[in-house]
């Protein structure tokens, strides 16, 4: 029995030490790798394997070509991209092991670079988090399991996202495996093509013909569209193409897509017959890029399904070499896109395109445009919604987070985005959980609890999560006072717990930054009574962002030190105050619905809006506003103010010019004064002050305000042809 039992022992320990292969022993290297330095995916794959050898061990692994005799722990990487590799997609790989070797295969793509990546993370336990921010372990040994068989293919064949770490890091790409458009698309042409492809500047003056037809004339612009019908539009723009083709020898695939602007496509006769037959203005578009497709049939055509282009057309369908780039722009975030009003409409739109083609681009939105800092708590809708991506016919996606340093969570969304792009199936809990305790060590239970009680909260409110939101929509709900002094506690805790740490402090500091954006843009709402606090406040969020090297608040190139300095000067109580403080406003030329609701207040409560302008602004869209002001009793003026709002990417722009008249009986009116204002064309978010002054006193009791339109949109705005709103949210007369 005895030599039985020693005899089990001993098989028991012989099949231990055969399960597994030793690559390095006693810090010296026992294995070698394979790989034929002929090809230059397999010679990145081997080095990018070999450096992370040397920093977990300190020793390298010798590099051997193909022939030699295999030995014990030896790893082959070997692509096959000529070949039909059974099981393995573009980018995907296998792995093989027995009691010798252990064998990388790839076939089309980057197969074996990312093979070793998910080597080094699964059995040597490597993170790379963000730029320059890579943990991984000291071991004087190494080991690989033997008898492993395991194939891996991505889910989409393009994956695309942002993330700042994709500009200062290299390897941050390599490694989370992404792809760029330069990649992919000839000469950069990627989206929002017609302008570049057939620039307005250049044929719109000779031949306006060639661009849409929008509100009874013909408005060339860098917004304004094709169009579609015209066949000397189709012979024009072949022309171009070829050329482009011809200059990128190596690229298939090009964007002809629709500039940014809504509803800015053609309605001349023949384009509106055409999408009135498809039912959407995608007809006319699918039915100009198949002529396209069929005039070039060993090239690949994208177009966008963007704002008004996203229905499906009723007929036409797409060719097979037509990609269809379909953007959920309009969706709140809150919830999944099968939960709630604008995400079913997408998915009823989305179905419709997976019935007509199999070759579907998704451009999916979790940034928030306006407030990159601002919190977003989208992580619970995320895997979901790539799962229903990836169910219709979606093979590359694009997956635009708002990664700038400093943005909610940016590091985080970026790390668990790039795991669903590759494996929608993934454990995204597990994924937030182990990054959150890789990247901020002991903090990672406050912030994880952080996280959930925000997102409880966001959903407990019933407000929807806006790609244009700001703190202010959610004051009363997921930033209400007690759930903000939760958050401030959990901050607190969190920062008590990497006090030590110099590296983990700072990371916690950059996103407390959003909870610190919040308390500030929520106080300017309710009134600041404690001026020194926000001053304090204010200081701490400037300084701290100065620290940290966060430099962006908004994709309009708004900076923090700008927010900083005008919160100073437009929020906090002035000491001249305005004679018209509280007055009663009446409107002879009502703003617009929805922005009607608090115009009998919004122009005289002291209280100014922000970047966003669902707060605190009133608006007029395409027509004159005109404003009287009773002052409730005969008081001397001198000059009258407001305050504008220039905000382009919203069709906000500034007014043609303001009017002052005053009188004492509300019926008789004099001409105070009229101020023209100038055109501006930059990208920036402003507030913009207007005003007209008396050089001498005028005894007034009433004052009306007459604001006169741009009308339409210009030629070279987004929404060129279409009516231009002006917001205003004050009016002070001293």
């Amino acid at each position: 029995m005895r030599t039985i039992l020693l005899l089990v022992i001993s098989l028991c320990l012989t099949t231990a030490v055969v399960a597994q292969l030793t690559i390095v022993k006693n810090g010296k290297a026992t294995g070698r790798i394979v790989v034929d330095q002929r090809s230059a995916t397999d010679l990145q794959a081997a080095k990018l394997l070999n450096s992370f050898i040397k920093k977990i061990t300190g020793t390298s692994l010798p590099v051997v070509s193909p022939g030699v005799k295999t030995m014990a722990g030896d790893l082959y990487i070997e692509s096959k991209p000529g070949q039909d590799v059974p099981g393995i997609h573009e980018d995907g790989f296998r792995f093989m092991s027995d009691h010798s070797a252990f064998r990388i295969t790839g076939a089309k793509g980057s197969g074996t670079v990312y093979a070793v990546v998910t080597l080094l993370e699964d059995y040597w336990g490597v993170r790379y988090y963000a730029a320059s921010s890579c943990t991984f372990p000291q071991k004087r040994e190494l080991i690989l399991p033997s008898g492993l068989s395991r194939t891996e293919n991505p889910n989409f064949q393009y994956r695309q996202t942002q993330a700042y770490s994709l500009a200062k890091d290299s390897l941050y790409k390599i490694w989370h495996r992404l792809k760029e458009p330069t990649e992919l698309f000839a000469g950069g042409y990627w989206v929002h093509t017609f302008d570049r492809i057939m620039p307005s500047a250049k044929y719109g003056k000779a031949h306006p013909e060639y661009f849409s037809f929008i509100n009874g004339q013909r408005r060339p612009g860098a917004a304004s569209q094709w169009c579609l019908s015209n066949p000397a539009v189709f012979e024009l723009v072949s022309q171009k193409i070829d050329s482009i083709f011809k200059a990128h020898p190596d690229r298939k695939l090009i964007s002809v897509s629709q500039n940014d602007g809504n509803n800015t496509y053609c309605t001349c006769e023949k384009c509106k017959a055409i999408d009135d037959e498809e039912g959407s203005p995608s007809g006319s578009l699918i039915r100009f890029v198949n002529k396209l497709a069929i005039r070039f049939p060993d090239k690949e055509f994208s177009t966008l399904a963007y704002l008004y282009s996203v229905p499906p057309p009723k007929l036409v369908k797409p060719l097979p070499n037509v990609n269809i780039m379909l953007c959920d722009i309009d969706c709140f975030r809150e919830v999944s896109l099968t939960e709630n009003g604008s995400g079913k409409s997408f998915m009823k739109n989305m179905e419709g395109w997976a019935k007509i083609s199999n070759n579907i681009f998704v451009w999916d939105y979790g940034i928030n445009f306006d407030n990159y800092i601002c919190p977003f708590p989208n992580f619970h809708i995320l895997q979901t919604n790539m799962q229903l991506f990836k169910k219709n016919n979606v093979n590359k996606h694009f997956s635009q987070i708002g990664g700038s340093k400093g943005g909610d969570f940016s590091e985080l969304r970026s790390y668990l985005v790039a795991k669903l792009l590759w494996n929608v199936n993934c454990n995204a809990d597990s994924v937030i959980q182990s990054f959150l305790k890789g990247y901020y060590g002991e903090a990672a239970p406050f912030l994880y609890q952080y996280i959930k009680i925000q997102q409880g909260a966001l959903l407990g409110s019933n407000i929807p999560l806006w790609i244009y939101d700001t703190p202010i929509t959610h004051k009363n709900g997921m930033l209400n006072p007690p759930l903000m002094l939760r958050y401030r506690q959990l901050f607190d805790n969190a920062e008590k717990a990497v006090a030590s740490d110099s590296i983990f402090l700072k990371r916690v500091w950059q996103q407390r930054l959003s909870i610190q954006y919040a308390e500030l843009e929520i106080a300017r709402t309710n009134g600041i009574g404690d001026v020194n606090w926000i001053k304090k406040e204010l200081e701490l969020f400037r300084s701290r962002a100065q620290l940290l090297g966060v430099t962006t608040l908004n994709e309009r190139n708004n900076t923090i030190e700008e927010y900083c300095d005008l919160y100073l000067k437009r929020n906090l109580p002035s000491e001249k105050r305005s004679l018209a403080h509280l007055s009663k406003v009446s409107f002879p030329l009502p703003p617009d619905k929805p922005y009607d609701k608090i115009a009998d207040k919004a122009l005289t409560d002291g209280f100014l809006g922000g970047a966003t302008f669902n707060e605190s602004w009133i608006g007029w869209c395409g027509k004159d506003g005109e404003v009287i002001i009773d002052l409730g009793e005969v008081k001397e003026i001198e000059s009258v103010q407001a305050d504008f709002l220039h905000k382009l990417g919203a069709w906000i722009l500034l007014p043609k010019s303001i009017s002052c008249y005053t009188s004492t009986d509300n019926v008789n009116f004099s001409l105070m004064g009229k101020k023209e204002l100038i055109e501006d064309r930059s990208v920036e978010v402003k507030y913009v002050n207007v005003g007209v002054s008396s050089a001498e006193k005028i005894k007034t009791r009433y004052i009306k305000m007459h604001i006169e339109t741009i009308g339409l949109c210009p030629s070279w705005h987004y929404g060129v042809g279409y009516p231009a709103w002006f917001f205003m949210d004050e009016i002070w007369v001293y």
